[in-house]
């Protein structure tokens, strides 16, 4: 099925040969390895993955399976970078389904944080396509295309064919979870998401408002984007972030994201 719809030249008979084959995949363990062969005709990508997310539970890597040893990056995100991810955090303000660009979701300051920087920059990707499935009131599928700089960023035609085939993927998708959830979800560790871990982050040490600005710090917003969404002045989000430095004994941003790490590895997980 490879790059069969390159250029938006979609030949609809051999688009329901191909939805056919995944279809017939629905219920073996194959799917999500037929199914990213189906998607690779209708958008170029370097790396896939699709992971579920819920709100009280860590992300599950559904595809590829991949060793720590393998990609320690990838792992490090699953068990706590995370909680960082513009993708993850749009998802908990319930963020619909559909074809969305991380560079819409990310706040404005998402290359000058420490999870960018630190994790999610040794991706080595220039563009993330996310296709976000709602399987229900708390869990989203979501598959993730990533460009590397050598390639480029996605181009029109490949957006719109990913828009064209959604409503079919997003229905393959849902009945491969009721017939295959079993086999991924046994023995998960619940984890808090990073609401909850930010409310016991330096619980007692700081205000109530100056865990709301460090959160939002932590994912990459800028002081002026916070004052825009707390409806607060620059001046005060400044004196905020003052006090928080002063509170926590950090000269900057870098020196707080280690804190939060920290914190995170010495939270412990419940049993699902």
């Amino acid at each position: 099925m490879l790059q069969r719809y390159k250029n938006g030249q979609i030949s609809p008979s051999d688009l329901m040969k191909d939805l056919a084959v995944v279809t017939s995949h629905l219920r073996i363990h194959s799917f999500p390895c037929v199914l990213e062969s189906f998607l690779s005709g209708l958008c170029y990508f370097d790396d896939i993955n699709l992971i579920t997310y819920k709100k009280t539970f860590k992300p599950i890597l559904i595809h590829p399976k991949i060793t720590p040893e393998e990609s320690p990056t990838l792992h490090a995100y699953l068990n706590n970078f995370y909680l960082l991810d513009p993708l993850f955090n749009a998802i908990q303000q319930g963020v619909s389904s559909g074809i969305h660009r991380l560079a819409d979701l990310a706040p404005d300051s998402f290359e000058q944080t420490r999870y960018y920087q630190q994790c999610y920059q040794a991706f080595d990707l220039v563009d993330e396509i996310n296709i976000l499935i709602n399987l229900n009131r708390s869990t989203t599928f979501v598959i993730t295309l990533g460009r590397k700089k050598t390639v480029g960023s996605i181009l029109r035609s490949e957006l719109n064919n990913l828009k064209m085939v959604f409503p079919m993927i997003e229905s393959l998708v849902q009945q491969f979870w009721l017939a295959q959830s079993q086999n991924y979800v046994d023995n998960v560790r619940r984890n808090s998401p990073l609401k909850q871990a930010l409310k016991t982050f330096a619980k007692g040490v700081l205000t109530d408002r100056e865990q709301e600005v460090l959160g939002l710090l932590l994912q990459g917003h800028s002081s002026k984007s916070i004052a825009d969404q707390l409806g607060i002045s620059v001046g005060t989000i400044k004196v905020h972030r003052k006090n928080i430095h002063s509170r926590l004994n950090t000269n900057n941003q870098a020196d707080i994201f280690t804190l939060f790490l920290q914190h995170l590895e010495g939270l412990e997980p419940l049993r699902a």
